[in-house]
């Protein structure tokens, strides 16, 4: 699985000139604890979360309610006037076609909750956080299952299920059998990653025809 298949593609996002107000205000409207912030030419050059505003305030951590009354409330606290003084520069972004897992994987080791998803060119293309990962990575087993016996060996590849064993475990799929052609199990290998809920596959497909490299037919 891909982080195109679960990614928010409708994406609240800030401008570097917006005051602090104007993006904690859009926290709250969208229920989000953080925005990617986009330049005018539609690339992302920052991403501004709670805890830029909890720095802000005070460089130490607060919660929730501080927080926002420090934006909005009646004490008056002197805190930087734009996203662009307190935002995180060059934040972390992933491509769309990145595995579902390497980009949880970045989310773990660099411990951040949400990344914006970028085409080549840098501009926003959408968002995928930890609950995107939480809702995929929990589907159950029999439907991965289903869907890769039913959806992409019998209906895409038209193939004889017989012909190729799957076993899903904690949303590995295991691929074993035999495949008229090396493209064919190529083709079955990708479509598999693609699955709703699969974090990766391993496969031990042969073969009948090498038709790879065999080359062309002229």
């Amino acid at each position: 699985m891909r982080v195109v298949d679960v990614m928010t593609t409708e994406v609240e996002s800030a401008h570097p000139d917006w005051s602090l107000k104007q993006a904690a205000k859009a926290m709250i409207d969208h229920g989000v604890s953080g925005l990617p912030v986009v330049g005018d030419d539609g690339t992302v050059i920052g991403i501004i979360t709670e805890a830029d505003f909890i720095e802000a305030e005070a460089g130490r951590a607060v919660g929730r309610r501080r927080l926002f009354d420090t934006v909005f409330g009646e004490k008056k606290t002197r805190v930087p006037s734009t996203v662009g003084t307190v935002m995180t520069r060059s934040p972390l972004v992933v491509d769309r076609n990145m595995m579902l897992s390497e980009a949880a994987r970045i989310m773990t080791d660099r411990n951040v909750k949400r990344l914006p998803v970028v085409d080549p060119d840098g501009r926003l293309e959408g968002i995928v956080s930890r609950g995107d990962v939480l809702v995929a990575f929990a589907r159950d087993d029999d439907a991965i299952a289903t869907d890769v016996e039913l959806g992409v060996i019998r209906k895409i590849l038209m193939l004889d299920a017989p012909d190729v064993s799957v076993r899903v475990a904690d949303g590995v799929v295991t691929l074993t059998g035999e495949v008229p052609t090396r493209t064919d199990a190529r083709l079955l290998e990708e479509l598999v990653s693609r699955v709703e809920g699969v974090i990766r596959y391993e496969s031990d497909l042969s073969w009948s025809f090498d038709d790879v490299a065999a080359g062309p037919v002229l």
